[in-house]
């Protein structure tokens, strides 16, 4: 039995996974520290008005570089990868242009569509996070596909100290929500610059765009899947899971939106935890596996039983004890964000077990039947949500869009599998 323990973590899939996992679980545990603390310097409304800016940040975030990033992975050859990371890095900087204007001359529309007169000062800053969030995607896509798992892991332990620690460390002297956005915003920046450090004194890793392989037409020819169905997909998809805070915002004021974001951001500790571990491991694993005419279903199977068995303890405790936990941790303001919680766990779990099979999608070519579920997905949740706020009541909202969220997440979990038979016959 223990011989059989050691060659499992021999195995360079699992190794990779630790390696991510610890620097993962490293990053929540300081996360877990330090959010308590701003909890309490800040409450509830300045939460909410962070949370309202992120979620904005959040829903144009897959545009940044048209998900093109996510193919770096994907190429045999490295010169193929640098031509991906050279047209990502030209589409980042052409929409960044635009998102500019477009701020620019239509300011009073764009803050009264996204409802958002309370943070609109800050409207301006949102073009730029949004080109550091694509260059932070290109980077990480980049370490990924050179197995630097160490790399990721320390960068993943040094955002939350410098995000958590700046609001506060800020806090104690301004606790107001300015200071929650400023370090939210500069986050993937901060991620960027180490990785960039760490591309710059490693030879061989380091990113030579001279060496590129394909023109920008070819590039997007052979990718066009990724910018046609993947970032509208990803858009979507980030409508969904963003949309709930802007509504929560709207029909309860700041505090919903802080109180629904507190319970999401304190469930998708274990979810980051192994979740995250296992897709930045699994993609590329999934991907070499689809070249070499492997079984995936049995990658996938794994993978997915074993998030189920991790995530079974961590998710119950919370359905079963929610308020109770969030008020001793966080303190009695925030009570609601611990009934929240107890709905958003089940819908966390299923989100946490459907890691490996969003990993397949791409690789196995499933792009645009992913698009037309997140779709599916993204009606059916916002719907759920916006009927029980208006007709019901906050509570009634939370528990419907999250066991409807339950249930799609499953649902794809099984048609991803059935396509994969599909592909294998």
């Amino acid at each position: 039995m223990k011989e059989k323990l050691m060659n499992i973590f021999k195995k360079k899939f699992v190794k990779n996974v630790m390696v991510i996992a610890t620097g993962t679980a490293m990053a929540q545990a300081i996360t877990f520290l330090l959010l308590p603390l701003v909890t309490r310097l800040y409450g509830p409304d300045a939460y909410g008005l962070m949370s309202s800016f992120i979620a904005i940040v959040a829903i144009l975030t897959p545009i940044a570089a048209l998900t093109l990033p996510l193919a770096i992975v994907l190429p045999k050859e490295e010169r193929e990868a640098i031509s991906i990371i050279r047209v990502s890095l030209m589409i980042n900087l052409l929409l960044f242009i635009i998102f500019l204007f477009t701020i620019h001359f239509l300011y009073e529309s764009i803050i009264e569509i996204l409802n958002a007169e309370k943070i609109g000062q800050y409207i301006y800053l949102l073009p730029f996070v949004i080109f550091l969030a694509g260059l932070f995607q290109i980077m990480r896509q980049w370490l990924i596909r050179n197995k630097q798992f160490k790399v990721i892991s320390q960068v993943a332990i040094l955002q939350p100290i410098f995000t958590y620690g700046g609001m506060v460390s800020m806090g104690v002297v301004y606790p107001i929500a300015p200071i929650l956005i400023i370090f939210s915003s500069l986050r993937d920046a901060f991620a960027t610059l180490l990785m960039y450090k760490k591309v710059k004194n490693k030879s061989s890793i380091r990113i030579k765009l001279e060496k590129f392989s394909l023109t920008l037409g070819e590039t997007l020819k052979k990718y066009k899947d990724f910018p046609q169905f993947r970032a509208p997909e990803a858009f979507i998809s980030s409508i969904s899971q963003n949309l709930p805070v802007l509504l929560l915002s709207t029909f309860m004021g700041p505090a919903g939106a802080g109180y629904y974001t507190l319970a999401l951001t304190a469930l998708s500790l274990p979810a980051k935890f192994l979740g995250t571990a296992v897709g930045d491991v699994f993609y590329p694993r999934v991907a070499e596996g689809f070249n070499k005419n492997e079984n995936l279903n049995s990658l996938l199977l794994k993978a997915t039983l074993a998030l189920l068995a991790v995530g079974a303890l961590p998710f119950g405790l919370i359905i079963v004890t929610g308020p109770w936990i969030f008020t001793l941790i966080f303190g009695e303001e925030w009570v609601v964000a611990g009934e929240y919680s107890k709905w958003i766990a089940i819908m966390s779990f299923f989100m946490f077990i459907s890691r490996p099979t969003i990993k397949v999608l791409p690789v196995i070519g499933a792009q645009k039947f992913h698009l037309i579920f997140t779709i599916i997905m993204t009606f059916t949740r916002i719907s759920s949500l916006y009927v029980g706020l208006v007709y019901l009541n906050h509570m009634v909202a939370i528990a419907t869009f999250s066991i409807a969220s339950s249930c799609l997440y499953l649902i794809l979990i099984i048609a991803t599998f059935k396509k994969i038979r599909t592909l294998i016959r």
